[in-house]
């Protein structure tokens, strides 16, 4: 079947083409995605991706179509990367058509995609790729009036795009119960793409520095806060024990003034991917108390490193965090349950190995590339062919 995925991250693919998931899919499916990318020269791509890979680059049965921009867009930009969705989708329909649609978020781009069907006549799937009902009200202790009004706009994007999707994809069950009209939406759940089989676990971790480890942005959403009054609670009964939060914060300095000095604290800046790997095998905790949360990649990619984790019981992060059995749940804004979470995993390292090996057997067995490929290609099948009831991967 063939498929065009409209993408809403500025994020380049990766190079090593057995973590590109479209690479993988092409076992399965073929098809056109449509990426917007933070180079702003076609020089940049093909210095990444190799001579003649602008505009068009193709990884198996799959071609990228570049759209060149900004980290930092604009309204004219944004404006431009709309017409590029639009206009080049109908113009892959007309040059050979496509099975389905299949966008990266139920906002603007699902709403496109949207339009895209209405156009062409294709089905539609729109991937939810976070926890609705708290979205950008949770950026903030105060939510601003325009976060309250992107909360606002978020939600008829959901709804509209909802209306017009043929179906969801769910990274947890139930993922729009909290909209009374969006609670029989046809749905596939499953995971999101995580190159597990790329991830090395860190046989050595032990043995050196010991560190709880964050991942994420914005820190406020992340729950990096909590983290660390949490750390900061446990600190004296585990003095070799380090707190690191990596991420790109442009309100860091705030950040920054919540650990009171404290050197065993480092707030670190954003890190390419391999080397965010390498520190999250190495972590002796891996941490996520989020104020929302779809699917994190990185719990996943910490249970493939074989690193126990922490979580908040809210969004889909129970799906990964199975309490007492690679982690431990805690809820959400209790950073003294965060604390004594800490303090019992600190004190336990035959608790931390136990986790992490559940984790490492779990991810290798239902989440890894294989299983993926196989539940996106059910997705794609069920909506063409029309399925009348929702199907539910195993979890």
């Amino acid at each position: 079947m063939r498929i065009l995925y409209v993408h809403s991250t500025l994020q380049p693919p990766p190079t090593d083409l057995q973590t590109d998931r479209f690479h993988l899919l092409s076992a399965e499916l073929e098809g056109d995605v449509l990426q917007p990318i933070w180079f702003q020269t076609p020089a940049e791509v093909e210095a990444m991706f190799g001579p003649g890979s602008y505009p068009v680059y193709t990884v198996g049965r799959f071609r990228y179509h570049w759209f060149l921009g900004s980290p930092h867009r604009g309204v004219r930009q944004r404006l431009a990367t709309f017409r590029f969705y639009l206009g080049k989708g109908v113009e892959l329909y007309r040059e050979r058509k496509f099975d389905c649609i299949v966008a990266y978020s139920h906002m603007t781009t699902g709403l496109l995609a949207g339009a895209i069907k209405l156009l062409t006549g294709a089905k539609l799937i729109i991937e939810i790729v976070t926890s609705p009902e708290h979205v950008y009200i949770s950026h903030s202790a105060k939510p601003t009036l325009r976060e309250r009004a992107m909360k606002l706009y978020s939600d008829v994007c959901l709804h509209l795009s909802m209306f017009l999707a043929d179906r969801a994809h769910f990274l947890y069950p139930n993922q729009t119960g909290a909209y009374r009209l969006l609670r029989k939406i046809r749905n596939s759940v499953f995971h999101e793409f995580v190159p597990v089989a790329a991830i090395q676990r860190d046989e050595e971790r032990e043995k050196r520095e010991r560190y709880i480890l964050l991942v994420g942005a914005p820190w406020y959403l992340k729950g990096a806060d909590l983290l660390v009054r949490a750390f900061l609670e446990v600190a004296a009964e585990f003095p070799d024990v380090k707190l690191r939060i990596m991420g790109f914060y442009p309100d860091g300095a705030e950040l920054k003034a919540m650990t009171g000095g404290s050197e065993r604290i480092e707030i670190l800046g954003p890190r390419p991917h391999p080397e965010a790997l390498k520190m999250i095998a190495g972590s002796t905790v891996l941490a996520a108390p989020s104020r929302c949360e779809g699917l994190s990649r990185v719990l996943l990619e910490g249970m493939a490193a074989g690193v126990p984790l922490i979580g908040a019981d809210l969004g889909g992060i129970p799906v990964l965090v199975r309490h007492e059995e690679n982690g431990l749940l805690v809820p959400p804004e209790d950073a003294g349950a965060l604390a004594d979470a800490l303090r019992r995993m600190l004190r336990d390292p035959e608790l931390r190995s136990r986790m992490g090996d559940a984790g490492y057997t779990r991810a290798r067995a239902l989440m890894d590339e294989k299983a993926y490929i196989r539940e996106f290609s059910a997705m794609i099948r069920l909506t063409v062919e029309g399925a009348p009831v929702a199907r539910v991967a195993p979890q």
